[in-house]
């Protein structure tokens, strides 16, 4: 036996539901810096394609007039708010104000009536604003598009169901720096968490909303 097929027999009818999408969803990118995409930092993580699809998925996001939220990740130049995290990521040092690493990604432009959160840790709910936004506008729902797949997107996705929302992981949109992390972050926030969508359903659902 395979271990996809184990692990495919150990969840079977244990972690396979499917919540489904809500009544008004937000849509929210997570850290699209550039320090992902310059092949001179060691946050590099090859994950080009996961901006195209985030990209498309905003075009839609937009045209549906959802609320956009993008966060991105900015210590003070000492490192002295990032706590535990900054002493154990040592590459998180690329991220302190001011540094070109944490300008946005490729064409990524947010509009005047985007907003953009900064956050020192994984999840962008913790120590943020973002559950108070989201409760204030009548969001029930999430989708999380995002960097990286097994450290913020995973942490903001446990976070946001733990708030209650539901979160709607978009598989193309997000991205890592190895497949292996990637897949099975992606397999156990499906299982236990929200629903690992493709970008073309979620492309569907937000032209649904348009019409």
């Amino acid at each position: 036996m395979t271990i996809s097929e184990n692990i495919d027999q150990n969840y079977a009818n244990v972690y396979n539901n499917k919540v489904g999408y809500g009544k008004k969803p937000a849509l929210l990118l997570i850290d699209f810096v550039e320090a992902y995409y310059d092949k001179s930092c060691e946050l590099y993580a090859d994950v080009e394609d996961a901006l195209a699809s985030a990209q498309r998925v905003l075009e839609a996001a937009r045209k549906a007039g959802i609320l956009v939220i993008y966060t991105n990740v900015v210590y003070h130049k000492s490192g002295i708010n990032g706590g535990a995290f900054f002493k154990k990521a040592k590459p998180l040092r690329y991220l302190t104000e001011g540094s070109p690493m944490g300008a946005w990604a490729g064409t990524l432009s947010p509009t005047e009536d985007e907003l953009v959160i900064s956050k020192q840790y994984p999840s962008a709910f913790f120590g943020t604003s973002l559950s108070s936004t989201l409760a204030a506008h009548g969001v029930d729902s999430v989708i999380l598009t995002g960097l990286t797949t097994s450290g913020c997107v995973r942490a903001s996705c446990v976070d946001a169901c733990s708030h209650g929302f539901i979160p709607i992981i978009v598989e193309e949109a997000c991205g890592d720096r190895h497949e292996a992390p990637h897949n099975a972050n992606l397999f156990d926030m499906n299982a236990k968490y929200g629903d690992v969508i493709t970008e073309s359903d979620v492309i569907t659902y937000l032209q649904s909303l348009t019409a």
